[in-house]
């Protein structure tokens, strides 16, 4: 091992280990949530499950400024441009307010709609609507909160945006038990309480990162910021966040299409669906956060023009990726007889939710591969090839073959999870030859170009 090589490692670690963190309190939040509502009953389960996943989609659209941001500051950064890097930090300000705005309305409105398209089963929708309506109130803020924290990412300083988490999370938990069963004067309001509990932590974490960029950064937001648009600084980070949200949204549509599908599979098909995929999204969590740590990493490393280091950096980050990634769904297949429990006591759920835990552990390493490459691909400034190459796999790989396997040849829930296992590994190799090809490297100069070209242009006030 180089002495450069021993210099990368621990700072892939030290960038991962907050955003593990972040995530898992996130998902921990997430399993106390779908706990509570799985003691109300199977529906308020499914409920909880159709209404998140809803949520989750339309977040993604959060994604175009947050993900552009990232990898925009980071090359700014790497290139030693602060002045731009914290211009870029104000006008993700005003595009999260008007973002946020329209992704609320939008939710809100169609919240029944949206509902019906995912094939809400009849004692599932009463409940998930009004739930899924107070979620579309904390997605505006959840705007300002995926923004902020990029900035504060990408400054490497991922510890400080994990505090505000863990304070957060803990108003959210707080506040959910007391809204959800009643408590005094506080009647019970079921899943709706466990939302606005959401709500209430949300605005709490815009407050705290406000006072992290003033601290941390000496970086005070003023009453423009909040609402004016900059194009100029906009377009490299629409250039990097539309084709990476869109290749989120992409993937959770394709995603949603087969949550339908389960959904007419019955109400138990679909709680069995909602407790497999809680636990899944633990075993991604490793994945997530070198993927993610690779994105800080690659990106600045391309704004310094060390393109030899950006791709010891990503293999680096693939090899750890696979080896964590499979040890973890190895672990959880091994385990869920007892973390199944936690959700429900009936033994043929936990049997199908066991099969499908095991078919995740072939599925994780194809994940991987897309978490850490594509991540390491958008960082450079290859934004769009991931899309462009992935969607066709998601609509008839992942979405058809879940209709084939699933439905038409009867294998039910295995069915469908056997298609997300092929999808996985067709877009990871595919991700993989595009490295390994050399197809980003003139994105990386071109992303090295801007930036150096922007270290010449006049501060903005």
């Amino acid at each position: 091992m180089t002495a450069e090589s021993a210099v990368l490692r621990p700072r892939l670690f030290t960038l991962a280990w907050p955003l593990f963190s972040e995530l898992l309190l996130g998902l921990a939040v997430g399993l106390v949530g779908l706990a509570l509502a799985a003691k109300m009953s199977p529906a308020a389960a499914g409920a909880f499950a159709l209404a998140n996943s809803i949520q989750t989609t339309f977040f993604l659209l959060l994604r175009v400024v947050s993900l552009g941001v990232s990898v925009t500051i980071t090359q700014e950064l790497g290139a030693g441009n602060r002045s731009r890097a914290d211009a870029t930090a104000r006008a993700a300000l005003g595009a999260s307010t008007w973002v946020g705005l329209a992704t609320m309305v939008g939710v809100a409105g169609f919240a029944h709609e949206l509902l019906v398209v995912m094939g809400a089963p009849a004692d599932v929708l009463p409940l998930s609507l009004p739930y899924l309506r107070v979620l579309a109130l904390a997605l505006g803020f959840d705007a300002f909160n995926a923004s902020m924290a990029a900035v504060m990412r990408a400054h490497l300083r991922p510890r400080d945006v994990l505090i505000n988490i863990l304070s957060m999370h803990a108003v959210h938990l707080a506040l959910s038990w007391p809204l959800m069963r009643g408590v005094g004067p506080v009647p019970a309001l079921g899943l709706p309480g466990f939302a606005l509990a959401m709500l209430a932590s949300r605005l709490f974490g815009v407050g705290f990162h406000l006072y992290l960029w003033r601290r941390r950064l000496a970086l005070a937001p003023r009453a423009r910021d909040w609402w004016t648009l900059h194009p100029e600084r906009l377009a490299p980070v629409l250039h990097i966040g539309v084709p990476g949200a869109a290749e989120g949204i992409a993937y959770r549509i394709a995603l949603m299409c087969t949550l339908a599908l389960v959904a007419r599979m019955g109400t138990s098909a679909l709680a069995t669906q909602a407790y497999a995929l809680q636990l899944t999204y633990f075993i991604v969590l490793p994945g997530v956060s070198i993927g993610l740590a690779t994105e800080i990493l690659v990106g600045r490393l391309t704004g310094a023009g060390r393109l030899r280091d950006a791709d010891r950096e990503a293999a680096h980050s693939l090899r750890v990726g696979l080896g964590v990634a499979t040890t973890a769904a190895l672990l959880a297949a091994i385990t869920s007889r007892w973390t199944l429990r936690l959700f429900t006591t009936d033994a043929a759920l936990i049997a199908t939710a066991q099969s499908l835990l095991w078919v995740t552990v072939f599925l994780e390493p194809g994940r991987t591969l897309n978490l850490v490459v594509i991540n390491a691909l958008r960082a450079t400034g290859d934004a769009r090839f991931p899309v462009a190459a992935g969607v066709l796999s998601m609509a008839f790989v992942m979405a058809g073959g879940a209709w084939l396997l699933g439905v038409h040849l009867g294998l039910g829930l295995v069915g469908v999870w056997i298609a997300y296992a092929a999808d996985e590994w067709l877009r990871g190799l595919i991700m993989v030859a595009r490295w390994r090809g050399r197809g980003w490297t003139r994105h990386a100069r071109a992303s090295q170009r801007r930036v150096r070209a922007d270290r010449s242009a006049p501060r903005e006030t």
